[in-house]
Order: structure tokens, then C-alpha cells, then sequence
């Protein structure tokens, strides 16, 4: 008997198998030959006392995607703040050049002319335009001349607001957490389903404070509402102008004077025994922070001279004095006469704070995680004398007499002032970075002005195109159809076959 030939729906679907396939592995090899670049983008972070360079980057299709944007490089201006440069013409501008040289080598050539360059100033640019307006716009427009003479796409030099500070930081503390949302296993971008984390920041001339709250806000002003990824956030925040670190230590330095009768010589409670120093009246009364404690009259070229004494008790005394804790006018109050809910949930404190819980922890090896921790291990750096400090941190020479002062005033600032207690206090965090990302408002600033933060959630991310899909999909539909036509075709050939044998 002659053997039958294989039906022609048979090489049809080995067929089809065979273009699924190749265009399948034609996909893949093109996503690899033609996987995107990264995008860029640059920060200068121009704070009171020193200036920070962050260039960020994210896959190059992915410019509404969130989740992606990483710290690729940082690099830190020396010498002091750009509005530490007021009256020098052209020196702030000249200050930022080695750190654009670098930028210019650690981004792709083919990538300077579309990355963003925004600069973001500060608390001490903030101070000079309320003492000088004219000083400030020109510094501004300095630093602007300055980085439009780089290829890069340049997007404006601006002051900040304290609020804006402080929203972008606590932006970029629960970006870096992944709080907002997270890559799920199902190739789609998920609300995180995390508390969101509260941001402290302390920098030179300003601190702010900022959370998340779902209580009644008494003072408008303090109330900043965000949407980000479909979900409505309600931030409570607040920034103390003149409450930064260099700041604090001048209107300390001016309290003392003025309560020990600006005398030529003037004994400081926070300074470590045996220290001394001379310095003109004019570097502690020539900022806006310290107008209340300068005298009627004097002569800003004559000499003071300071000696420390290492007294504890004292220096928190003189530490609490530049707060006022009376008359709130609200429920209540921070400091200053300023609302500020309960602080609950987790928080996040960098810059200043970072550094000084961590010389805390490293001179008295007490691991500062609770309220009565913190006012041990101050107790412990203010009874040391500057040769004992020394000898524990000698890279740290030239600042090692203001860390009394400065652990006192945390401790004041956090406990008294927010009001972190035995059980809010070990909630807080204090970090310098966040995985490879420096923590701080750079970030969250990039982040906003450059739309990499959609206000509506995240959709579906295929692996592949709509075309590609509509095609397999097209591919598949035929594919089965000509596998059901092949069936029932040889159903139809079996009837067949079994009525024409039943029938010899």
C-alpha cells in the first residue's frame, strides 16, 4: 500500500514555529545591539559654607520612570559658600571651575549638550539677600555666567525657600528607601506599601523639618501638599533660619558677649579648658542672626579674646537661651512661636547631625540611640579637655572646639525643641548616605524640575514594544487557528477513512 503524504497544514504551523521564533531572537539581539545609554544630570548643592557637585544618572528610556535615577558622581568645591564671596567680583563663579572640569570628564562627550545643570542655594545665600539684595543677585548671575561657559544644558541658578529645602530632602530620603514604590517580580512598578520617613536636615545657616501628618495644621504656612505616583501626600514643614550649625555657634559666641557685658576678654562655657582664641568683634556681629546681640555702639576691628572653660551646665544654659520656648500661639508649639504637630514615625537626619552623631559615638564609644545616651555622651565631650579630643580625633583639629556647643544644641533642638522623647528618639536614623547617594535635597530638586517624578502612577513596563507584542500576538492567533484547521482536517480524513473501509 502507498504511504500517505503529510497533510499541508503540517509544514504551515512548522512554519509559523519557525518566523515565532526568529522573530523572537531577532527582538532580543536588537534590545542588546540597541540597549539605550544613560542620561544625565547635574546639581550644584550651594550651601552656606560650602558648595557640592552631584551628577545623577538613569537609563535613557526611561525618563518618566521612577526608581532608576542613581548618584554617579559627587564632587565638593573647596573653600567656603558662594555668598562667602560677596564683594569679590567674579569669585564665586571661579570657585565652581575645578569641580565643572571634572563633570565635564566623568559625563559621555555625546551626553554634555543635553544634560540639565540646575544650581540650588541655600540658607547663606538666603542670609545675603536679606542684608544685600544687590550682592546676591550678583553672585547669582556669576555663577550662572560661569556654568553656561560648560557644554552642558544649563537650567538656572535660584535661592530656595526653607520649605522647598526641606520637601526636597524628605523627597530624597524615601526615594532613596524606595518608599514611594517598588520594581515588583511581575514587571510592573508597585506602591511600596511603606510608611513614608520623616527628614531632618542641619546644615550651616538654616535646619528644617519635615513629615508626613495626618493631624490638623494650625499655621498654613507650614503645610506643603505633594502627589506622587497616584497617592497624596499631606508634609508638615518647617525651616529655622539662623538655627544651622556656623550660625548657632555665632549667636552663641554674641549671647555670651552681650551677658558678660561686652568686656575685651569673655569666659565660653562650651569651649574645651585650655582653649583660646582672639578674633574682631566685626566676624561675630556681621550677620543678620546675631542684630539682636549687637551692641549700640562699638568698633568692629577691636579684639576679643575667648577662653573655654568646659562647663556642662552652663553651656546648655546658654544654649537654651537662643531659643524661646515661651508664648506659642497655637496649640502647640516647636520653638519660636512656631506650630509643629507630634513628631511620630520614623525619621532620617543627615548633614550636620551625621557628623555629629557620629564624633559623639566615636570619642565616647557611647552609642547614642536614646535621649539619655545623647546627654551623656555631651556631658562627656564637654568635660574633655581639647588635648583629650586631640588625641581621639586629630583629623579634626580645627573644629574640635565646637563640638560641645554643637552636641548640646542637638540635643536641646531634638528633645526640647521638636520633641523626640525616649520613644520617638531611637526611631531616628542618622545617615550620610542612602545606598551610593549622598542624602540631602540635591536630589529630590533634580528629581522635580526635571519631571523624573510623575504626579500619576506608573504603568505596566513591557519588555518589549507595542508593535512587537501586536505582531507575536498575531503570530500566535494564526498559529493556533492553523493548528485547530490541521485537526479538524484529520478528524474529518479519519471519518472518512473508517467509512470507506467499514463499507468493503
Amino acid at each position: 500500500m502507498a504511504q500517505r503524504s503529510a497533510h499541508p497544514a503540517v509544514p504551515i504551523a512548522l512554519l509559523l514555529f519557525a518566523l515565532v521564533a526568529i522573530l523572537l531572537l531577532t527582538i532580543r539581539t536588537e534590545d542588546v545591539r540597541e540597549a539605550p545609554g544613560f542620561m544625565y544630570g547635574i546639581v550644584l548643592d550651594a550651601g552656606s559654607s560650602h558648595t557640592a557637585l552631584y551628577i545623577y544618572k538613569w537609563p535613557a528610556d526611561k525618563q518618566n520612570g521612577t526608581g532608576v535615577v542613581t548618584q554617579h558622581r559627587e564632587c565638593h568645591v573647596k573653600g567656603g559658600g558662594i555668598s562667602s564671596y560677596a564683594g569679590q567680583r567674579g569669585a564665586a563663579g571661579q570657585s565652581l571651575e575645578a569641580c565643572l572640569d571634572q563633570a565635564v570628564k566623568d559625563i559621555p562627550k555625546e551626553k554634555h549638550h543635553v544634560t540639565p545643570v540646575y544650581l540650588g542655594a541655600t540658607a547663606g545665600m538666603r542670609l545675603l539677600h536679606i542684608s544685600s539684595p544687590e550682592q546676591s543677585a550678583q553672585i547669582l548671575q556669576e555663577v550662572g555666567h560661569k556654568i553656561q561657559s560648560y557644554p552642558f544644558n544649563y537650567q538656572g541658578a535660584a535661592i530656595l525657600s526653607g520649605q522647598e529645602e526641606g520637601a526636597y530632602g524628605w523627597v530624597t530620603v524615601n526615594y532613596l528607601l524606595e518608599n514611594f514604590i517598588k520594581y515588583g517580580f511581575v514587571g510592573r512598578w508597585l506602591s511600596s506599601g511603606r510608611p513614608t520617613v520623616g527628614a531632618l536636615d542641619f546644615g550651616g545657616a538654616s535646619t528644617q523639618i519635615t513629615f508626613a501628618t495626618q493631624e490638623e495644621m494650625e499655621d498654613k504656612q507650614d503645610m506643603m501638599k505633594l502627589r506622587l505616583y497616584g497617592q497624596e501626600y499631606s508634609l508638615y514643614t518647617h525651616s529655622f533660619l539662623c538655627y544651622g550649625q556656623d550660625q548657632v555657634l555665632k549667636r552663641l559666641l554674641a549671647h555670651i558677649v552681650k551677658s558678660q557685658g561686652y568686656s575685651g576678654s569673655v569666659d565660653h562655657p562650651c569651649y574645651p579648658a585650655g582653649h583660646s582664641q582672639t578674633l574682631r568683634l566685626s566676624s561675630i556681629f556681621n550677620s543678620p542672626c546675631t542684630m539682636k546681640y549687637k551692641p549700640s555702639s562699638y568698633n568692629p576691628q577691636a579684639s576679643l579674646t575667648v577662653q573655654g572653660s568646659g562647663h556642662y551646665e552652663q553651656c546648655l544654659g546658654n544654649v537654651s537661651e537662643i531659643f524661646s520656648f515661651d508664648s506659642c500661639p497655637f496649640s502647640q508649639c516647636s520653638f519660636d512661636k512656631v506650630f509643629q504637630p507630634n513628631v511620630s514615625g520614623s525619621y532620617m537626619a543627615f548633614s550636620a547631625f551625621f557628623y555629629i552623631h557620629s564624633f559623639l559615638q566615636r570619642v565616647t564609644g557611647i552609642t547614642v540611640s536614646t535621649p539619655s545616651q545623647l546627654e551623656e555622651a555631651a556631658k562627656t565631650v564637654c568635660r574633655m579637655s581639647l588635648d583629650q579630643m586631640l588625641l581621639l580625633a586629630p583629623e579634626q583639629k580645627a573644629r574640635l572646639q565646637h563640638y560641645c556647643a554643637s552636641s548640646v544644641y542637638v540635643k536641646v533642638l531634638l528633645l526640647r525643641g521638636y520633641g523626640f522623647n525616649e520613644i520617638s528618639f531611637p526611631h531616628i536614623s542618622f545617615q550620610k548616605k542612602a545606598g551610593d547617594a549622598s542624602v540631602g535635597w540635591a536630589l529630590g530638586y533634580m528629581l522635580s524640575l526635571s519631571n523624573l517624578l510623575p504626579a500619576e502612577t506608573v504603568g505596566l513596563r513591557k519588555a518589549l514594544t507595542p508593535g512587537a507584542w501586536g505582531t507575536l500576538i498575531f503570530l500566535f492567533v494564526l498559529l493556533l487557528t492553523s493548528a485547530l484547521v490541521f485537526i479538524l482536517f484529520r478528524v474529518c480524513d479519519g471519518k472518512k477513512k473508517g467509512g470507506s473501509e467499514s463499507t468493503i
